[in-house]
C-alpha cells in the first residue's frame, strides 16, 4: 500500500513538472548561440580594427594621418601617381613574391617527396632544419645573408633579394608538402603503376592532384610572405631598389602624411583580391583542408 502511494506521489511529481521546461533548455541554447555570435563579431571587430582605421585615415583632408578622418577626399590616392617610386617598389615587390612563390613551390615539392619516401644520408638533419627555420629570428637570417652576400661579392638585385627570400618561403612548402603526404593513400599509386602506368603518369594523375592543395597553400604563404616581408628586405636592397615595404619604413622617417595609408589600403585591396581569386580557383577552405560541404 505504501509502495503503491509512493509510485502515485512519483507521478504526481512528473505530472507537476512545468511544460514549458525543454522550452527553456532551447532559450538557453539560443541564447548561447547568440552570445557566441556576438563574440565572435567582436574578435572580427577587433582584427580588423587597424585596417578600418587606415582605410579610413587614407580619406582624410588634412596634411597628417588622423582618426578619425576630418573630411573625405581622394586626394591621397592621387597623390601616389606623383610618385613613380611607390610604384616601382611595388612592381618590384610583386614580382620578387612571385617568383619566390614559384620556386618555393617547386622546391617544395620536390623536397617533400625526398624526405617523405625516400631514405638518404641526413634527412632527419634536412627534416629538422626545415622546421627549425621558423624559430630563427627574421633580423638574424637578415644579418647573415648581408654577410654572407658581401663575402660572395654578389650586388644587391632582384635575384638576390629572390634568393633571400626562399629562405624565408621554401619551409612553408615543405611542412605543407609533407602534411599532404601523410595523407595519402599509397595504394592508389601501387594501383595505377600496377595497370601499366608509367611513373610519370602516376605523378602527374596521382599523386600531384593529391597534394594541390597543400601547394597551391604554400605558395599563398610563399607569395604573402615574401610581399610583406621588411625585415630582411632592409638588409639586402638598396636606394635605388627597394621593396614596398622598405619604401614605406623609410618613407616614415621624414614624412606622415596620408600617402602612407593610402599605400598601405591599397596593399590590402590586393591581399583582398588575391583571396577572392583563390577562392574562386581552388576555395579557400578546401585550400587547408577542409571540406566545405560538411
Amino acid at each position: 500500500m505504501r509502495a503503491a502511494t509512493t509510485g502515485s506521489g512519483a507521478a504526481g511529481k512528473a505530472a507537476d513538472t512545468p511544460v514549458g521546461k525543454p522550452a527553456a533548455t532551447g532559450v538557453g541554447g539560443r541564447a548561447g548561440r547568440l552570445l557566441g555570435a556576438v563574440f565572435a563579431a567582436l574578435v572580427g571587430l577587433f582584427l580588423m580594427a587597424p585596417v578600418l582605421v587606415t582605410i579610413a585615415s587614407s580619406l582624410t583632408t588634412t596634411s597628417y594621418v588622423t582618426f578619425p578622418p576630418k573630411g573625405l577626399t581622394l586626394h591621397w590616392y592621387a597623390e601616389l601617381l606623383n610618385r613613380p617610386e611607390f610604384l616601382d617598389s611595388f612592381l618590384i615587390s610583386i614580382g620578387v613574391a612571385a617568383g619566390a612563390a614559384v620556386v618555393s613551390t617547386a622546391l617544395g615539392l620536390a623536397a617533400g617527396l625526398a624526405i617523405h619516401r625516400y631514405p638518404f644520408p641526413g634527412k632527419s638533419v634536412l627534416d629538422r632544419l626545415f622546421s627549425s627555420a621558423f624559430a630563427v629570428p627574421t633580423i638574424v637570417l637578415g644579418i647573415g645573408l648581408l654577410q654572407w652576400y658581401a663575402q660572395l661579392g654578389m650586388a644587391s638585385s632582384p635575384l638576390t633579394l629572390l634568393l633571400a627570400h626562399l629562405v624565408l618561403t621554401v619551409p612553408y612548402t615543405v611542412r605543407l608538402v609533407l602534411a599532404g603526404l601523410a595523407g595519402l593513400d599509397r595504394s592508389a599509386e601501387l594501383a595505377a603503376a600496377g595497370l601499366g602506368a608509367t611513373a610519370p603518369r602516376v605523378f602527374w594523375h596521382v599523386t600531384l592532384p593529391a597534394v594541390r592543395g597543400p601547394m597551391v597553400a604554400g605558395a599563398f604563404f610563399a607569395l604573402i610572405t615574401s610581399f610583406d616581408d621588411l625585415t630582411i628586405a632592409l638588409f639586402v636592397v638598396t636606394t635605388d631598389m627597394q621593396t614596398l615595404p622598405v619604401r614605406i619604413f623609410n618613407y616614415l622617417q621624414y614624412n606622415y602624411d596620408p600617402t602612407v595609408t593610402a599605400v598601405g589600403t591599397v596593399m590590402v585591396f590586393f591581399a583582398a583580391v588575391v583571396v577572392v581569386v583563390i577562392e574562386r580557383v581552388v576555395g579557400v577552405a578546401h585550400l587547408f583542408g577542409a571540406d566545405p560541404e560538411r
